[in-house]
């Protein structure tokens, strides 16, 4: 059994099963398969790139451990990055893997029967990119005895309130977001190709500072430029810039796969007045939201501050503001829980952190200038230190 390297201890680990379970036993839930990479790790420490093969975290409401499943050749990487006893991780061989004659969820299925939980109420995380349609179908059939109930969000909504080292990595996510936007201003120039400025972002955001280094965050570089910032989620071409350019990065740190996102636009020479208008509405918007955030304040009354500062310079934008943000992978680092919008009456608590991302697209161009913020007792600190501006170059 090989030693694990966890980044939190297994006390903290414990306490966020813990409030699974109590999650769990509201739901009627006894039995709860996890296939969201983000949540495996959340619970059990495991982090490795093989969410795309089908694997899971078994928690049973009665037991003190969950149960890894995962692929023969990843059950290595379970030793080495989760609290979990040497029989608590289980595989599959790997003929299992994209075959057309049995699936994963059959290896499933057989270890619940094995188990006696059979013909139990098993929550499935329906509603997330690793959950497909035919781990249904193996499960309806393998389990016809069982009751399979939609437990999306379940574990996700235990996440949005961080524990003090779990802000710890975020702030630290933060100082490599700072590194790399810096990196990023500083290379956008007319002749420039893009791909060259992402390859000192992507260079900056993992080298990372002397005292730690970077991991690889759940969405890449977004770099829309001239016309392209119309829309926010272009990356890069091997296109040059030209004089005149509008240029949006959005990206993020990313350290021990907590995420701390940041967006700002750049000007390749003099921005044009209806540029400088848009960027005076965007940041005294993000200005207004930022101050009106502290405790018990809704989601959507954030949202309202700021619906209500840009109509004033004659803006409007009907798209969410923001949402939860912190571990996560590929393709997404949103927590899928808590979003600024109208609607959403989720109250703001301590420890809480949200990207706020109040862009406005407009036909032909746009401007993003976001930040990532924990709620705090009183209101709320920023956990990158950036100006909040066009920057003109």
């Amino acid at each position: 059994m090989a030693t694990p390297e966890l980044s939190f201890d297994i006390a903290e680990y414990k306490e966020r099963l813990r409030k699974t379970k109590i999650r769990m036993e509201q739901e009627g839930i006894e039995v709860l398969l996890v296939t969201d990479p983000a949540n495996m790790c959340y619970l059990s420490g495991y982090d490795g790139w093989s969410f795309y093969v089908h694997q899971m975290l078994v928690v049973f409401g009665d037991e003190e451990q969950p149960v890894w499943i995962g692929r023969k050749m990843d059950a290595k990487a379970a030793e080495f990055t989760t609290w979990l006893s040497h029989e608590n991780i289980l595989y599959y061989s790997d003929d299992y893997v994209q075959s057309k004659i049995k699936h994963p969820m059959d290896f499933v299925c057989d270890f619940l029967k094995e188990k006696g939980r059979a013909n139990k109420t098993i929550g499935v995380e329906m509603d997330n990119y690793y959950f497909t349609a035919q781990c249904y179908v193996s499960l309806m059939k393998g389990l016809p005895n069982s009751r399979l109930v939609d437990a999306t969000s379940l574990v996700n909504w235990v996440r949005v309130i961080k524990s003090d080292r779990e802000i710890e990595l975020m702030k630290r996510a933060a100082k490599l977001v700072e590194k790399a936007m810096q990196s990023g201003i500083d290379k956008i120039n007319a002749g420039v190709r893009e791909c060259d400025v992402v390859a000192d972002i992507y260079h900056a955001e993992i080298t990372g500072t002397e005292e730690f280094g970077g991991d690889y965050p759940a969405i890449v570089p977004l770099l829309p430029a001239g016309e392209k910032t119309s829309t926010p989620h272009i990356t890069w071409s091997d296109n040059r810039y030209k004089e005149g350019d509008l240029v949006i990065l959005e990206l993020a740190g990313c350290c021990k796969r907590y995420h701390s996102p940041m967006a700002r636009t750049v000007s390749i020479g003099k921005p044009s007045q209806r540029v400088l208008d848009l960027t005076e509405a965007v940041v005294e918007g993000i200005n207004a939201a930022l101050d009106a955030v502290k405790p018990g304040v809704t989601a959507e009354e954030v949202e309202a501050v700021w619906r209500s500062t840009i109509a004033k310079h004659g803006f409007v934008k009907d798209s969410r503001i923001g949402y939860s943000t912190g571990l996560n992978y590929p393709p997404d680092w949103g927590e899928h829980t808590i979003s600024l919008r109208q609607g959403d009456k989720t109250v703001l608590q301590p420890n809480m952190t949200i990207h706020m991302i109040p862009g406005i697209w407009q036909d032909n161009y746009g401007v993003e200038i976001s930040e990532t913020f924990r709620v705090t007792e009183n209101g709320c600190e920023t956990l990158a230190n950036f100006p909040r501006q066009l920057f003109v170059k």
